[in-house]
């Protein structure tokens, strides 16, 4: 991988894994059009790891907030991780999602329409009804439902979570924050998983560190910068102009497929 791709990756994923665009199909998608074959999906997680870190930047309140007695942030936060824990263990033991996508780019297009209309849906509906609720252990399920479906690269986990939280009525703030202190443990449990993989599989040996590391770093301003853009958007709830982008992404996925 080139300096230049890892720095484009990175910032592509920093910006992507927040706001509602998914991150994993972008980096499915521009790795493809790169022509990055190599360790893709280690370098994949490892972007991730740099956008686990603004996270607890700029929550770092709330990430205390976790560990204070009675404990109720951190249930809410083990019942949310659950459903997307079951489906991911399903898939992996099933098919490779991210395998399939990569070697059939064009059925990215389908999942990034199906979050372009999710968009639409959630501004439709948060402006329509009064967002009320705080986060229990029923809310908290449904945004954890909400996360599942981002299992599927293309599908945004942040806006499908984002979604389930406005279905179940959660009041904006709260529905920002814990959709980003969501990401913690699912990204912490991805790079132990995949980073144990890499290394038993002896497949360490000869990584280029460079890139990834100005990859990382990369990911990590970036993804500072949209979680505090989100911030602001969620309260708004202007979702649109990510649902018109994400039907350009998925018309150029498909015209750069049928045209190579």
């Amino acid at each position: 991988m080139e300096i230049w791709q890892a720095i484009v990756l990175g910032l592509v994923q920093g910006f992507a894994e927040f706001l509602p665009i998914s991150s994993s199909g972008h980096l499915i998608l521009l790795s493809n059009w790169f022509g990055i074959e190599d360790n893709v999906i280690f370098y994949s997680v490892m972007l991730h790891l740099g956008t686990l870190i603004p996270v607890i930047i700029v929550l770092w309140k709330q990430v205390l907030d976790i560990f204070k007695k009675p404990f109720k942030l951190f249930g809410c936060l083990v019942l949310a991780t659950i459903p997307a824990g079951i489906l991911g263990i399903i898939f992996s033991e099933v098919i490779d999602l991210d395998t399939l996508f990569a070697e059939n780019i064009w059925l990215l297009s389908i999942p990034f329409l199906f979050t372009a209309g999710e968009m639409i849906f959630s501004e439709i509906w948060a402006k329509k009804k009064q967002m009320t609720n705080e986060i229990n252990s029923k809310t908290a399920f449904i945004m954890g439902c909400g996360q599942a479906v981002g299992v599927f690269p293309g599908i945004s986990r942040s806006g499908s979570t984002l979604t389930a939280g406005n279905l179940a009525k959660v009041d904006k703030t709260h529905n920002a924050n814990f959709t980003f202190l969501m990401s913690i443990p699912i990204i912490l449990a991805a790079v132990l998983l995949e980073g144990l993989d890499f290394v038993t599989s002896g497949s360490a040996i000869g990584i280029d560190v460079v890139p990834l590391v100005l990859g990382v770093l990369t990911a990590m301003i970036s993804g500072y910068i949209a979680i505090k853009f989100m911030l602001k958007i969620i309260k708004k709830a202007n979702y649109k102009w990510f649902s018109v982008y994400l039907v350009l992404i998925s018309l150029a996925n498909l015209i750069v497929y049928f045209v190579r």
